[in-house]
């Protein structure tokens, strides 16, 4: 039987118009090359290996334990409740943060709270208000057909919006979405830049007054437990307490306990709210796994486990981000057009590497930030993440290096790796 030539039949203009991830693009491609004997060091993917960064143990057997005793029905559709009097409790310890388990919504992880806050904020044409790089708020905002607003966020500002660069924009905005620390940066927003940013939100929301849509922020801290050192960590409803009506909080145990798999995520915030966007995942279909909520209700009840886990893993992830650091200024030093931003926070540091128009020594032209990212991957054995892939100017010399993959001896690998790929270069 001949087979009918397949039609390429349209789909919606969301979906045909929606782009996919430049960061899993390039990872799937090292992987490629590393699946046919490439040795590549891949430090694209914000994820941690588990051989290097384990989960806590306490947390693994729980959910060993929670599957033998059969938690394998559906949960509650907010979170089984033990599981968020516990989240309650650990923001209350660790972040000082009053919120009570019916203002907690739980998920399989943070991105499907973060479209559902989207679905719920952001009706057709709304602009949303985002600084660039950031991680996926372009492709939220296609999601909800809404209007994007680029901040295209500076250096000298550690990548962070400002409230003068969100006041142009914000009598027609519907939600700005602020991560700190951030992803793809690894910086954090300073206590004055936030507050003045909270103050423009609440004289918004006051100039629009009761019973309109207000300006929500969407503050994605899922990062604030691996802040190194002296940084500190800031939040709005902290800050300014009128910003509890208006913020929400996109939280979760991926990161600060290297379980991204587990996929145990949680929202809090306004009532209405999370109420809404509990319809809304209950439609998706997004739990967390009940036999993992069983094991981190008991796990983040844990407060000297949690304090134990928590020093090391930021002492393992410090440790290496300082050595690139290092390594990275080391090659200043030297004259190479490279620089790095100290890192602050999370696992992810800022790196320059400001080659595109140089030629290679075959004669060709690194013309693109595309093409320079290929080059590290081909002549340094080095893969990392444009900016542009967070939606950043595609002529911007910026990366992100992630470091949850790597080991120690792997700081001087990449150091030489890329050393000897920029002297080839003129």
């Amino acid at each position: 039987m001949e087979l009918e030539q397949a039609v390429d039949y349209k789909l919606s203009q969301m979906a045909e118009k929606l782009v996919g991830s430049e960061i899993i693009k390039l990872s799937g491609e090292v992987k490629k090359l590393q699946a046919q004997g490439e040795d590549i060091k891949n430090l694209t993917i914000g994820d941690f290996n588990p051989d290097i960064f384990p989960i806590p143990s306490e947390l693994r057997e729980g959910i060993i334990n929670a599957y033998k005793d059969n938690h394998t029905n559906y949960p509650a559709a907010n979170g089984i409740e033990p599981l968020r009097n516990s989240i309650s409790a650990y923001l209350k310890h660790y972040g000082n943060l009053d919120y009570s388990a019916d203002e907690i919504l739980v998920a399989g992880g943070a991105r499907p709270m973060i479209y559902a806050c989207y679905q719920a904020v952001v009706d057709a044409g709304d602009d949303v208000i985002f600084p660039v790089p950031s991680w996926n708020n372009n492709h939220y905002t296609h999601l909800a057909h809404g209007n994007p607003i680029f901040i295209e966020a500076r250096a000298e500002n550690k990548f962070m919006p400002t409230a003068e660069d969100i006041k142009p924009h914000i009598s027609s905005a519907s939600l700005i979405a602020i991560c700190s620390p951030l992803n793809p940066t690894g910086t954090t927003i300073s206590r004055e830049n936030l507050e003045a940013i909270c103050d423009l939100v609440i004289e918004e929301n006051k100039r629009r007054g009761p019973g309109s849509k207000p300006v929500y922020l969407l503050y994605d801290q899922i990062y604030w437990m691996l802040t190194m050192e002296s940084t500190v960590h800031f939040d709005p409803v902290s800050l300014r307490p009128e910003m509890r009506n208006f913020t929400l909080f996109i939280d979760g145990m991926s990161k600060a306990f290297a379980c991204t798999g587990v996929r145990v995520g949680w929202a809090f915030g306004p009532q209405k709210l999370i109420n809404k966007m509990k319809a809304i995942l209950g439609h998706v279909g997004a739990w967390s796994p009940k036999a993992e909520q069983v094991a981190s209700a008991e796990y983040l009840a844990n407060i000297p486990a949690i304090d134990t886990y928590i020093s090391t893993i930021r002492k393992d992830i410090q440790t290496r981000l300082d050595g690139f650091h290092s390594a990275f200024q080391s090659l200043k030093s030297a004259g190479h057009p490279v620089d790095s931003i100290a890192p602050e926070a999370a696992m992810y540091l800022t790196v320059s590497i400001d080659v595109m128009g140089m030629k290679k020594d075959d004669g060709s032209e690194l013309s693109t930030m595309e093409d320079v990212a290929k080059y590290l991957i081909n002549e340094a054995k080095v893969a990392i993440v444009p900016f542009y892939a967070f939606g950043a100017d595609r002529n911007s010399p910026w990366f992100r290096l992630s470091i949850g993959t790597t080991a120690l001896e792997d700081i001087e690998t990449v150091k030489s790796g890329i050393e000897s790929a920029l002297r080839k270069l003129s």
